[in-house]
């Protein structure tokens, strides 16, 4: 699995990598996680709002800092 957190390094955009690496615990998953700070590689996944967040190319949230909660969901799916 990989994961994309998209954003231009803020503190929201850390909260979420944290965040993220919290839900992947809690679930016993293991994924690449990789921040993409450049806004011409953000703008190819049409996000206009950040931090956003990808899993396996797919946008599944953006302009909010998602809870471990809320990552946990998104991934059971």
């Amino acid at each position: 699995m990989l994961i994309k957190i998209l954003g231009s390094g803020c503190r929201s955009c850390t909260i979420l990598k944290e965040n993220t690496e919290e839900a992947l615990k809690e679930v016993g998953m293991e994924a690449e996680i990789i921040k993409v700070e450049d806004f011409v590689d953000i703008m190819e996944y049409g996000v206009m709002s950040t931090p956003a967040l990808v899993i396996d190319e797919k946008v599944v949230s953006y302009g909010k800092v998602l809870k471990p909660k809320e990552i946990v969901k998104i991934l059971n799916k």
